[in-house]
C-alpha cells in the first residue's frame, strides 16, 4: 500500500489529507492549534480519529506519543547514542521496538522491525513536488501507525533542525 503525503512542515492548526495511492482521501492529519503541546490526530475519511498524536510535556529529549482509543501505543523519541542523528527509537506499548532511520529531513527513510522493513518513506518514486509516499511493504502492518510514526519522526527532526 502506498500513501502520498503533502510535505508540510507541520505546526500548530495544520491539517492536510494523505491520499492512497489511488487518489482518495485515506486520513486527514489534524493538527490542534491553541494547546501547550504539540498535537494531532490522524482521522480517517469519515472524521472518526484513530490514533492521537501529542508531544510529552517533561521529558528530557523530545518525545512523541501515539495513543488509539485513549490508550498508549507507542512513544517515540531519537535514539540514544547513535552517531547518526536521523536514528529514531519506537517503543510500542507492548514492548516491541521499532527503527526509523535515513534522512529524515530529506523525506527519506525506513521504518523497521527486527531487521524487516515494515515502511518506506521517498520522495524518489514520486513525481510531484513537495509530497512524499509513505509505502507500507508488509501486509500485516498497522498502516495507521505506521503513518503516525512518520508524521511523527519528521515532527521531532523539524523541531530540532528549528533548534540548532
Amino acid at each position: 500500500m502506498k500513501f502520498l503525503v503533502r510535505d508540510r512542515i507541520l505546526g500548530f492548526g495544520d491539517d492536510y489529507w494523505i491520499e492512497d495511492e489511488h487518489g482518495r482521501k485515506a486520513f486527514l492529519v489534524d493538527g490542534k492549534a491553541m494547546r501547550l503541546r504539540d498535537t494531532f490526530e490522524l482521522k480517517d475519511p469519515q472524521g472518526r480519529v484513530l490514533i492521537d498524536i501529542h508531544q510529552k510535556m517533561l521529558a528530557l529529549r523530545d518525545t512523541m506519543v501515539v495513543e488509539r482509543g485513549g490508550e498508549p501505543l507507542a512513544t517515540i523519541r531519537r535514539k540514544r547514542l547513535s552517531l547518526l542523528r536521523n536514528h529514531y527509537r519506537v517503543a510500542l506499548a507492548d514492548g516491541t521496538e521499532l527503527d526509523v532511520s535515513g534522512k529524515i529531513l530529506d523525506r527519506e527513510f525506513v521504518v523497521e522491525y527486527d531487521g524487516q522493513m515494515l515502511a518506506h518513506v521517498s520522495r524518489r518514486w514520486l513525481r510531484v513536488r513537495e509530497t512524499y509516499g509513505v509505502e507500507v511493504v508488509r501486509e500485516d502492518a498497522d498502516p495507521a501507525l505506521l503513518i503516525a510514526v512518520a508524521v511523527c519522526v519528521i515532527h521531532l527532526s523539524e523541531k530540532e533542525r528549528e533548534s540548532d
